[in-house]
């Protein structure tokens, strides 16, 4: 987390952090198991971290937020990463981090004041519905149609994926609203109550990772939207979408640092308690060497997205820059959970022991919010002009 050289934010900060961890020992990691194994956490989770204050807590005071800093955002969700709650992080990151600041950002005076204050309070859940069966990282590749039809637009198409399915009360939506152009140009992002007349959630998705939150398959079916339901501007929406990715990939990229930074200390406890041929694992030339290799990846990974949090902060986060964050940490935490888990030998293959959850959960980081390959691409054509 990156520190502000001003002494009274810093200790704001370090107070709301320890609300956080509170809230979290209490309310959240005594019930993670259970919910875990339901493969969803109750809806109630959402109205509860509303009421502390914990959803969409940089949304401004004048949308029903507490206009509070990027950073305090950052905390909720490094937190809630660090106690190996990953699916929750996940679930109100999209919630708060994406769907809040596209409403925020690109919306109405009339879209704001309709959905932000419900979407703090947690009355109302958001989701984002971009990925298509046949489409993945391939955004300009959508088939979701809306057609016109006078006052109003019909959409029909599905989508797959989608954090926070069952949940959501409402949904962005990308869409083609002209198939006769380049999908960059044609797609446009609509506003979609989830219990307008056509609007299907379907089962919840059963994945290898992130079990407690819910990841479903959504269908429109001439579902009818106003044209007040158009987020931004008409065929505008790949211009949005391109513009939001950069806090989305951060938020990615330092959640799965938090997530690296919580299991090593929990690995670093592990190693010094366990015993094998009479030694503590930790006296061990292997795992010395093994757990000053994570230390020092950790370490630099930490001061580069520090910098990269300060940067959006200031609005000088390029997409070269947080594609290179959002790739290097996704793949060291791949390294560092995969080397934790063989830490606890035997163990470590128990879901009895968190490190286990932590290696299944680290899986998804190299592919939502741009995939490796995706992001090695955008990469490469800074890198080389093109």
């Amino acid at each position: 987390m990156a520190i502000s050289n001003n002494s009274e934010l810093k200790e704001e900060m370090d107070l709301f952090r320890d609300n956080v961890k509170r809230f979290i020992a209490v309310e959240i990691a005594p019930n993670y198991p259970e919910w875990d194994e339901a493969q969803i956490f109750p809806r109630e989770v959402w109205k509860n971290m509303g009421e502390q204050g914990l959803l969409a807590v940089d949304i401004p005071e004048e949308c029903g937020g507490v206009g509070a800093n990027f950073h305090f955002s950052m905390i909720i969700q490094e937190e809630l990463q660090r106690a190996n709650c990953a699916a929750i992080s996940t679930s109100t990151s999209v919630h708060s981090d994406i769907v809040c600041h596209y409403i925020l950002n690109r919306g109405t005076e009339q879209q704001r004041q309709h959905y932000l204050p419900r979407l703090v309070s947690g009355d109302c859940v958001g989701a984002i519905a971009m990925t298509e069966p046949g489409t993945g990282s391939d955004l300009q590749g959508i088939k979701t149609t809306a057609r016109e039809d006078g006052d109003h637009y019909i959409i029909n198409g599905s989508k797959t994926f989608i954090t926070n399915g069952q949940h959501c009360d409402v949904c962005i939506v990308a869409a083609k609203t002209d198939v006769n152009v380049p999908g960059s140009k044609g797609t446009t992002l609509f506003l979609v109550d989830a219990d307008l007349e056509g609007f299907d959630k379907g089962s919840n998705l059963e994945k290898i990772g992130l079990h407690a939150s819910d990841t479903s398959e959504l269908f429109f079916q001439d579902v009818r939207v106003s044209r007040d339901a158009v987020l931004g501007q008409l065929g505008g929406g790949f211009v949005v979408l391109m513009g939001e990715l950069q806090r989305e990939r951060l938020t990615l990229a330092n959640g799965a640092l938090a997530a690296a930074e919580g299991i090593f200390e929990e690995t670093i406890a592990y190693v010094k308690e366990r015993k094998a041929f009479g030694s503590a694992l930790s006296e061990f030339q292997n795992t010395k060497f093994k757990m000053a290799e994570m230390a020092t990846e950790i370490r630099i990974h930490r001061v580069f997205v520090n910098q990269c949090i300060e940067m959006l902060a200031d609005g000088t986060l390029d997409v070269e820059t947080v594609s290179m964050a959002k790739l290097s940490v996704s793949e060291m935490l791949g390294r560092v959970t995969d080397t934790c888990l063989q830490l606890h030998g035997g163990y470590g293959y128990m879901k009895e022991y968190g490190v286990s959850r932590a290696f299944v959960d680290a899986r998804v980081q190299r592919i939502y919010g741009g995939t490796s390959e995706i992001m090695k691409e955008l990469i490469s054509r800074s890198v080389l002009g093109r």
